[in-house]
């Protein structure tokens, strides 16, 4: 009997990999893309499999080290979120023009919505941008399928291919047959070629044109050209009886192809509007291009999330799409838009709009968190400072008015040191800026940074907020675990060493719980940045575990200290305000707050938050 099992969408592109003889994958950690590696990791340790698998300092480390393992011809990937892209854009652009050997996936998962993301690019325009074939799966068992035609494809004419899952494709579930995974061990033989792998520009002019002529010949693939699901609906005889129904084509790719082929069932459609899934909208077939001009007076092009395939079919009288307005420019297609789009492209009734849902609570930091003791620290001592905010669960800062900016990974050091700058051209060198950063993103992508104010003379504090992991995506371990993902212990790298090596003269540590004593360790540093004479830039490093990934307490005993309110609760709001700990509950003005046993974590910060000393440790027998 064969094993049958109901895969995530990202558990199942982990499968294809190791089904199809990966030997090497590598990520980055990021929402919608995480579970691949962990999926991998999983399968690797069940399996006894000898891949090699790692979670790289960053998305552009990642896929040169996965590119180097294609040199010589071994299947390799490296799996990332979109805006991850944007990091690996350098090596990316440029193994376009030398290629590989061994098979190459780019698994890029974007996020029409977007729903955990700075932005909702679409990884299909980058892959025209860089010259590179893209696939758009539309399920999860298709992101499975074609992983093995994939490396098939970027082997044959020794080009990367990326495939692009969105969060709809990565975070559904699809029961699908389990497979055996190949074990089989290609030896590694690199070919010195130094015309192609070192190329000059010269000769990348040369590799330009052979990468234009892969193009025109992978456009006309006959395993990647559209696929019509639904033959019947171009023979049925009632469409020569109803032209202006026979007229209309819908050509759709990705996660919006499977929720048309629902609406089409019920709506009773399906034999009766010819609907085309795109595999491979780059590079698209001109001659699929010319034929579905050929037999549909009009073409309803739905796609995420920007119009790849609706601008590479060059007819704006007959093509509908994002272009032509008839589908939203932005945002995710879910189900119900389709089928209003469906519906007035088919001149059918639309349907009544969904009423909104009630106003969620808004995502807050976890009880306990130590970021939030540290923002709040922060806000005591820079009471009217710049507060530059970087990408990490501890963005919601924001809801303790403790970050004001967020552009992207590691930005929050380079940004500060544009504030300060700007300040201090205009001899405003009393207003404060301060850089926050978690541990993770600090390693990712915030060294550079650091070492650029350090050496254009910026006079800032950076605080590291480390909580030991990338809580934010999964809890992946950081270069300080000092331990690789198959538990083999290596050097540990530590922050306070880096900070040093980048020049910082004054770095501290301290546990943000403590507030007094971290509070002395941010004036500290506060002070060191205004020293005309010795000053500089300062870190100072805010240590406290993640609850969520190394429990401070389990099951705390009944015994263990906790805090409580006393009768001196006013209901002011203050620890509302600027502390926002899930736990402490607001009854309304001058109604004493509670608090919440059952997500308390201890932690206790909040005696020392409340103004009027409201809150105390509970006595041990209370």
């Amino acid at each position: 009997m064969v094993e049958r099992k109901i895969l995530l969408g990202n558990e199942a592109i982990a499968h294809g990999l190791l089904e199809a003889g990966c030997s090497m994958a590598t990520s980055y950690p990021g929402t919608p893309a995480s579970e691949i590696m962990t999926t991998l990791i999983q399968l690797k340790k069940q399996h006894g499999l000898s891949c090699h698998l790692e979670w790289s300092i960053n998305e552009k480390v990642a896929v040169e080290t996965a590119l180097a393992n294609s040199y010589m011809g071994r299947r390799s990937a490296a799996a990332m979120k979109q805006v991850g892209l944007n990091v690996a854009a350098d090596p990316v652009m440029s193994a376009a023009y030398t290629g590989v050997k061994g098979g190459f996936l780019l698994i890029v998962a974007d996020d029409p919505g977007p729903h955990s993301s700075q932005t909702e690019q679409d990884t299909r325009q980058f892959a025209m941008f860089a010259k590179l074939p893209v696939l758009d799966p539309a399920l999860p068992s298709q992101a499975r399928d074609w992983i093995a035609p994939a490396y098939a494809l970027s082997e044959k004419y020794e080009i990367p291919v990326i495939l692009r899952p969105t969060t709809r494709v990565c975070h559904a579930r699809q029961d699908m047959a389990v497979r055996a995974f190949s074990k089989g061990v290609v030896q590694p033989v690199f070919e010195k070629d130094p015309a192609r792998w070192a190329a000059t520009p010269k000769f990348r002019y040369l590799l330009h044109q052979k990468l234009n002529e892969k193009l025109e010949t992978i456009s006309r693939d006959p395993f990647w050209q559209p696929r019509l699901l639904n033959a019947a609906a171009l023979n049925d005889p009632t469409e020569l009886q109803t032209p202006k129904r026979h007229a209309k084509v819908l050509v759709t790719s990705g996660a919006a192809c499977a929720h048309a082929v629902e609406i089409l069932h019920a709506l009773n459609l399906w034999k009766h509007i010819p609907i085309y899934q795109v595999p491979m909208p780059y590079p698209l077939s001109e001659n699929f291009c010319t034929e579905v001009l050929d037999i549909a007076q009009e073409i309803l092009v739905l796609e995420e999330t920007q119009p790849v395939i609706e601008g590479q079919i060059r007819d704006r009288n007959k093509v509908k799409g994002r272009l032509s307005g008839h589908v939203p420019k932005e945002g995710e297609l879910l189900p119900e838009i389709v089928e209003n789009i469906l519906r007035r492209f088919l001149h059918l009734p639309t349907a009544a709009p969904t009423p909104p849902s009630a106003l969620a609570r808004r995502p807050t930091l976890c009880a306990g968190c130590g970021h939030r003791a540290a923002f709040f620290a922060i806000r005591k001592v820079f009471p009217k400072g710049i507060y530059a905010g970087d990408i990490g669960c501890y963005t919601l800062g924001l809801n303790l008015g403790a970050v004001d900016t967020v552009l992207c990974m590691g930005a929050s050091i380079s940004q500060a040191a544009g504030f300060y700058h700007a300040y201090r051209q205009a001899g405003q060198n009393t207003r404060h800026v301060v850089a926050a950063i978690g541990d993770s993103t600090f390693y990712h992508a915030g060294i550079p940074a650091l070492i650029n104010a350090v050496s254009q003379g910026c006079r800032f504090p950076v605080i590291i907020l480390d909580n030991g992991t990338t809580a934010m995506t999964g809890h992946q371990p950081t270069p300080a675990a000092g331990i690789t993902v198959d538990g083999i212990t290596v050097p540990a790298v530590s922050l306070e060493a880096l900070a040093k090596a980048c020049g910082v003269k004054h770095v501290s540590v301290g546990d943000p719980y403590d507030l007094a004593g971290f509070t002395e360790l941010l004036q500290a540093a506060k002070a060191h940045c205004q020293d005309s004479e010795n000053g500089g830039m300062a870190v100072v490093i805010a240590r406290c575990p993640c609850l969520m990934a190394h429990a401070r307490q389990e099951g705390r005993p009944s015994s263990a200290p906790r805090p409580m309110v006393t009768d001196r609760c006013e209901g002011c709001g203050f620890c509302l305000k600027y502390f926002e700990c899930p736990a402490l509950i607001f009854h309304g003005e001058k109604e004493a707050v509670s608090i919440d046993e059952n997500i308390c974590a201890g932690c206790g910060v909040c005696v020392n938050v409340c103004p009027h000393q409201a809150i105390a440790w509970a006595p041990a027998d209370v």
